[in-house]
């Protein structure tokens, strides 16, 4: 009985074998007769990188106050384009007592001192129109002259020298120069004195002004209203941070000042994103750029790199370098600051030239192939001569035409 067990065993055994290698073969056999090729096809080859980033504007304005205070109105709103110096609001000023007093104050002086200016003008007048300050030069001259032709008449009767006369003339000479250069110094005086009532003038009008610009805001021979915020460059309102009744303080060297509104030029747009440090080498001012914003579908925009960060910066664990290119506008289309974007920056480009897919091809060491079909079932593997890839298809230089069956390499499981 045991014997028959082993027999109907070793039958068994034999039968499964056969059943296995027939099994088998068959499969072998199907295998080739579901291999699937491809032709190379002919299309453009581009190398790029990606860089991520987002578009800004060119030119962003933070429009400060130039005086301190609360809100009063807003004239615009964000989305709103504005011109260069068209109002945005105006201020209400709440003004220091201790300011206010101390610019009347100022004023008062100020007058005082004009007064006493003037008083003294007047004086020098009444001076000058009676001769007085030159009144002594001018006696002087005349009892010069008066001795000089009675020493003449003297000398020409023989009584005295020449040399005796020649003092008296040369006298005489001194005299005159002495009362031409008091008329000067008494012209003088009088326009040293106008002009110190024009200065005191002065004083007072910016004493005047400093204290109209406390309680009012605005001056009265200034043709800006200080407490009227207004805009400094052509564009778009991006946003206005504040509400009417919030306070805001005005900018000066100490502080920076509260931000109004956020103005920016939306016709000049830029592209700022960052690149990984091993594509920036591969990067030069002036190449191409592809974006394509997450906000906008289907649409591309062109682009030129005008500026590649000469330092990286560390981020999360890698080092990166930020980029900027300028953006051609579009007339179809509205980029508004802030989107986020992609940049392909195009290293390199083949228009229309023969090329299959990278998965397809064999690499042995240094040298390339790629199996072609021969006939049915049948392949031959062809060495090939590749160009640019893009990481999908690859440019074949030599050794495939368009017309060439490439058997597709399945993946290994």
């Amino acid at each position: 009985m045991r014997k028959g067990c082993l027999i109907s065993i070793g039958a068994f055994l034999v039968i499964a074998t056969i059943g296995l290698s027939i099994y088998f073969y068959r499969q072998n056999k199907k295998g080739p007769e579901n291999t699937s090729t491809e032709n190379p096809v002919v299309m453009d080859i581009v190398r790029k990188t990606v860089a991520t980033g987002s578009i800004k504007p060119r030119k962003e304005v933070h429009i400060k106050p130039q005086v301190s205070g609360v809100i009063d109105e807003l004239f615009v709103e964000a989305g709103q384009a504005v011109s260069k110096g068209q109002p945005l609001a105006r201020i209400k000023l709440v003004p220091s007592e201790v300011n206010i007093n101390s610019a009347q104050s100022n004023v008062e002086l100020a007058r005082l001192r004009l007064q006493e200016a003037q008083r003294e003008l007047q004086r020098q007048r009444e001076v000058n129109s009676k001769r007085l300050d030159v009144e002594e030069a001018r006696v002087n001259l005349e009892n010069a002259r008066r001795e000089e032709e009675r020493q003449r008449q003297l000398f020409e009767d023989g009584v005295i020298s020449e040399q005796e006369y020649n003092r008296f003339r040369v006298e005489l000479e001194l005299r005159q120069a002495a009362f031409e250069n008091s008329k000067i110094v008494s012209a003088n005086s009088l326009r040293s004195f106008e002009t110190e009532v024009d200065i005191r003038k002065q004083e007072l009008d910016a004493a005047i002004n400093n204290l109209q610009l406390l309680r009012e805001g605005a001056s009265r021979n200034s043709r800006q209203v200080a407490n009227v915020v207004t805009s400094t460059l052509d564009g778009m309102v991006l946003d206005i941070p504040l509400e009417e009744g919030a306070s805001v303080i005005e900018r000066n060297n100490f502080n920076e000042g509260t931000s109004i509104a956020i103005i920016a030029d939306m016709n000049s747009l830029i592209f700022e994103g960052k690149v990984d440090e091993s594509d920036v080498g591969k990067l030069k001012e002036g190449m191409p750029l592809e974006l394509t914003v997450g906000a906008i579908e289907n649409a591309r925009f062109e682009a030129t790199l005008e500026f590649i960060s000469p330092k990286g910066v560390e981020e999360e664990g890698t080092v990166k370098f930020e980029v900027r290119a300028d953006v051609k506008p579009s007339r179809e289309i509205f980029l508004r600051a802030g989107y986020s974007a992609n940049a392909d920056i195009i290293l390199d480009r083949r228009k229309s030239v023969v090329s299959v897919k990278e998965r397809d091809v064999l690499f042995e060491g240094d040298t390339t192939y790629v199996e072609v079909k021969t006939g049915e079932g049948r392949f031959e593997k062809r060495q090939v001569k590749l160009g640019l890839s893009d990481g999908i298809q690859v440019e074949v230089l030599e050794g495939v035409d368009t017309t060439a069956q490439v058997k597709v390499q399945q993946a290994k499981s």
